[in-house]
């Protein structure tokens, strides 16, 4: 997961420890949080391009790029578990990209691989991060034939 933004509170942080933790070995999940480019009197298309970069360099090559837009695929739970087992028999690394206040730059959210969103409504990025954390989980768990997920 690559998300713009370095400091979230300590609550999101211990929701994203006790979730990561969990996934197995084989679904390895690591975290990748980009410096935001500080608002001022720049316009928010060089804001933009400059968060896309360092959210480049923090995607490992060859990754597939998903991107969390509000106008991109709503998933289930679900459906999500089917897209994680396809994103794992794919065999490549999948970069969840999350943008800063701004979102992220419109080319590079129509160049990923797949937009996908959480919710129809509007979440603080520490919120996203967790609840992105927690589905990943839920999915991984549905796939597993774990009971934490129930229907």
């Amino acid at each position: 997961m690559v998300a713009v933004g370095q400091r979230v509170p300590d609550w999101a942080q211990a929701a994203w420890d006790d979730y990561a933790k969990r996934f197995p070995p084989e679904l390895r999940l690591e975290l990748k949080a980009v410096k935001t480019e500080p608002r001022g009197s720049k316009s928010l298309d060089t804001l933009l391009a400059a968060e896309r970069e360092r959210i480049a360099a923090a995607i490992p090559r060859g990754a597939r790029v998903v991107a969390l837009d509000e106008r991109g695929t709503s998933l289930t739970t679900v459906a999500l578990a089917a897209q994680l087992r396809a994103w794992q028999l794919g065999g490549e690394d999948v970069a969840l990209v999350i943008g800063g206040p701004d979102g992220l730059q419109p080319a590079f959210r129509e160049a990923a691989h797949e937009r996908i969103r959480l919710s129809d409504l509007t979440l603080p990025h520490a919120m996203v991060r967790v609840l992105l954390v927690e589905q990943l989980y839920r999915a991984w768990s549905i796939n597993a034939g774990h009971p934490y997920h129930r229907e």
